[in-house]
Order: C-alpha cells, then sequence, then structure tokens
C-alpha cells in the first residue's frame, strides 16, 4: 500500500512520468544548468514536471523547492567523479536515509556485461531488498557496458533489453535505461516486465530533434523519460518541460510540442 501512494508521487494518474534529473554532481562536472533550473522548479511543476531525481546534499539544501514534486534520491555515485565513462560506483545512502529526508524512491545505476558489474549488482540488490522492507521504490537504471555508449553492443536494442530485464530481476519497480531510437526500442519494454522511463541521453544543439526521440520511445512503450541536460541546459528549461508534457502526458505530435515550446520561450 505504501509502495502504491509513493509511486503516485513518482508517477502521474496515467502511468506515465516526466522526470528531471539533478544528481549530475554525483557523476560528472558538466553540471551547468542544474543550480539555475532548481530556482525554475515552481514554474516546471506549473508546465507539468512530475518527479526529480536529486542527491542527499541538494535535498539538504532545497528542502522548499523540492516540496512540491515526486523525489527519488540518488543512493550511488561515480567512484571516479572526472571519468566521464562512469567506470565504477560506490553506496552513498540507504533506503533509510532517503525516508528521512522524505524522499518517494531510490535509485542506482547498475552495468551489465562491464568488468565491474558485480559490484553494482550488489548496490541494487541490497537497495530493492531494503526497499521492499521499507515499501519505498527502487529504480534501477541499467546501463549495458557502461554509463556512455561505449562499443557497438551498448547501443544495440537486444543487449539493452537484457540488461533491463536484469534490473526487474533484481528488485527493480522501475527501470530507467537507454533507447536507440530504433523501433527495436520496444524489446526493451517488453522485457523490463515494469515501468521502464527513457534515458535523457547526451545533450542535443537541435530541441526539436530531441522532442522526435522522446515521441519515439513513448511510441514504441515508454512511460516517460528522466532527462537532465537537455532541460537544465537547455535555453528555456521551463517551456522544455512544457514540450515534454506535451508529448507525455496529452500524447501530442512533436508539432504540437515544438509550438508550445516556442510559445511560452518567446514570452
Amino acid at each position: 500500500m505504501f509502495k502504491a501512494r509513493r509511486l503516485r508521487r513518482i508517477f502521474s494518474e496515467d502511468g506515465k512520468a516526466l522526470v528531471l534529473a539533478l544528481d549530475g554532481f554525483y557523476f560528472s562536472n558538466k553540471t551547468n544548468g542544474i543550480e539555475q533550473s532548481i530556482k525554475l522548479l515552481p514554474e516546471m511543476i506549473e508546465q507539468g514536471l512530475d518527479a526529480i531525481l536529486v542527491t542527499y546534499g541538494m535535498a539538504k539544501m532545497y528542502v522548499e523547492e523540492f516540496s512540491g514534486v515526486g523525489m527519488l534520491l540518488r543512493a550511488d555515485m561515480s567512484s571516479k567523479i572526472y571519468d566521464p565513462s562512469v567506470p565504477f560506483t560506490q553506496t552513498t545512502f540507504s533506503v533509510e536515509d532517503a525516508l528521512r529526508i522524505g524522499a518517494d524512491g531510490v535509485i542506482s545505476m547498475t552495468f551489465p556485461g562491464a568488468k565491474n558489474e558485480g559490484i553494482a549488482h550488489e548496490i541494487a540488490l541490497k537497495l530493492a531488498k531494503d526497499a521492499d522492507h521499507w515499501q519505498m521504490p527502487f529504480m534501477c537504471e541499467t546501463l549495458p557496458y557502461g554509463y556512455a555508449v561505449t562499443n557497438e553492443a551498448s547501443n544495440r536494442p537486444e543487449v539493452i533489453a537484457t540488461a533491463a530485464r536484469l534490473g526487474t530481476e533484481l528488485g527493480a519497480d522501475i527501470i530507467k535505461t537507454r533507447f536507440t531510437g530504433t523501433l527495436d526500442d520496444q524489446l526493451i519494454v517488453q522485457a523490463a516486465k515494469r515501468p521502464v522511463l527513457a534515458l535523457g541521453g547526451p545533450k542535443t544543439n537541435d530541441f526539436k530533434e530531441y522532442l522526435e526521440f522522446v515521441h519515439h520511445c513513448m511510441n514504441v512503450g515508454a512511460k516517460g523519460v528522466a532527462v537532465g541536460r537537455n532541460v537544465t541546459q537547455n535555453e528555456h528549461p521551463v517551456a522544455a518541460i512544457a514540450a515534454l508534457h506535451t508529448i507525455i502526458h496529452k500524447g501530442g505530435n512533436v508539432a504540437e510540442a515544438h509550438q508550445d515550446y516556442k510559445a511560452l520561450s518567446e514570452r
């Protein structure tokens, strides 16, 4: 019962979610735009933002700003912060920590096929068990071979699908993973047997192109996106959220979403 209530803080009534990833400080020095986006959260929530991914430090610093939106605590971080490939992760916080700060869920990564996959699997497995005990949703970010697309196999739908299912078998309630932009991405959703949120992906210079990608993800069965830089580093982040809401929650097409983006960004 309590897990279902918390899931409703992450997903809207339609079972879909628009999630903003603000947890980049645990993994990268490419964090421009995060602080500015936090200041704009009330406007983003008004435009349809459902939930945020945050670090423990953020949850302590921005209590008021985060109070009106679903919140998932990032429970792992890179152990080599300046390496963009994120070769290793380590546990940072527990489900109990997440409960103390009022989070609605926890998230960790796992890297099937990577040399360190056993470590990441252990982190995810413990979180899943503890999350079940405390009735807390657990999102597993399943990324084959590593955080980035590191080889040809790491961006094949059937490989990603295997990784997604592994996250489910470890006990995840929600899967976050990359999509390739091909019709075979439906294999990922079919394998997961859990709601799948598409990884936001690398920053694109053409936001309409990103909207096309998100529209594709929804068409093949994703339940939403967990997006970072394509919003936080967008020139008009509030308008970007409005456009994504049009696709994810309104079922709009790319042209309609882009029109909403332009209308709000020109105010």
